[in-house]
């Protein structure tokens, strides 16, 4: 990247040189020529590159060499005082006109011109800044505790970036330059300019909200003694004690009188008056748990009495050859109906 060159006198905070530094090259642009003819009261040779110098060099150091960068249309005052009347604010706009002088020329490595603002209009933008923007930027902004001091910091800034601010553009544009050496942009570059000037009006920004550390408490483990505060399930205490090692059968059958008793189950020998269990105190619902889809001990009941035979039920006076005869279909169950209503 080649290196730019710029003089002394470009830097901030410091007065116009008398000279101006112009470079050319070893061949010197038809349009320069004829530009320089064009603002010369006086006829002067232009046949050789240092004749061309000496005169843009001389043009271009006079006093009233100023130019005229662009034009800004600015409030005079903040918004909180401004008429709400559209005709009345009309009034209450100013033009100001940015100018600037030409602090180096260069057509041997960028191909560009220089220019820096003049004082006046300098000033006219630092006190825009601190009347005007700072007052609306305050404004739209929320109150925090260092609020004055970014505003502060804020127009701060703006003055260092405006002394600082030079702008540079084509060399082209000194096809512009009139009388004197005054001149204005032309091809649209005073925009651009104007777009540069109000990017250095930076807005006043609120500081970021600070994170808060959310303290989170640590889970629960099952060997924390926070989980003893639960109450923990008791058996009722009318409940039979029951071995531990004795095995529950999964599905229960029919005993026999050839079992022997000691494998009979515990619940068997106990009768219902002998059970105690608490009466529930809501009505049957449907069960909240899986716990209902397993098997449950049958209930103990009073033994079911023996049904009497068919042959038991025969009447007296009947013969031997009468019950010899008959077939097992006389006193089978077919006929039990009939029994059962003589007993």
């Amino acid at each position: 990247m080649p290196v730019q060159l710029l003089p002394a006198s470009a830097a901030a905070f410091l007065p116009r040189a008398s000279s101006v530094n112009v470079v050319l090259g070893s061949k010197v642009e038809p349009w320069l020529t004829q530009t320089l003819k064009r603002i010369n009261r006086v006829k002067r040779p232009l046949n050789s590159v240092p004749q061309h110098q000496r005169c843009l060099t001389e043009t271009l150091s006079s006093p009233n060499a100023i130019w005229t960068l662009a034009s800004l249309m600015l409030p005079k005052f903040p918004e909180a005082d401004m008429p709400e009347d559209p005709m009345e604010s009309l009034f209450n706009h100013q033009l100001v006109h940015v100018e600037a002088y030409i602090v180096h020329v260069d057509m041997v490595l960028r191909n560009e011109v220089a220019y820096k603002l003049t004082t006046d209009s300098i000033d006219a933008l630092v006190e825009y800044h601190k009347e005007i923007h700072c007052v609306d930027a305050k404004a739209n902004t929320f109150d925090w505790s260092e609020k004055e001091q970014a505003c502060k910091k804020l127009h701060e800034d703006f003055v260092q970036a405006i002394n600082k601010f030079v702008f540079r553009t084509h060399v082209s544009a000194l096809e512009g330059l009139e009388e004197e050496g005054a001149g204005e942009l032309l091809c649209g570059r005073s925009e651009e300019v104007k777009n540069n000037l109000l990017s250095l009006m930076k807005p006043l920004v609120p500081p970021p909200p600070r994170v808060v550390d959310v303290v989170r408490q640590p889970p629960l483990l099952p060997s924390s003694p926070a989980n003893m505060m639960w109450p923990q399930p008791t058996l009722p205490s009318s409940m039979p004690p029951v071995d531990p090692w004795r095995v529950l059968p999964s599905s229960p059958s029919v005993t026999s009188t050839s079992v022997d008793s000691s494998s009979t189950p515990v619940w068997a020998n106990l009768g219902m008056n002998d059970m105690q269990l608490p009466s529930p105190t809501t009505p049957f619902g449907q069960p909240q748990s899986t716990a209902a889809f397993f098997f449950s001990s049958p209930q103990v009941t009073a033994p079911i009495p023996a049904l009497p035979l068919p042959s038991m039920l025969a009447p007296c006076g009947v013969g031997m050859g009468m019950g010899m005869g008959m077939g097992m279909g006389s006193f089978g169950w077919d006929r039990y109906q009939e029994y059962a209503t003589i007993m």
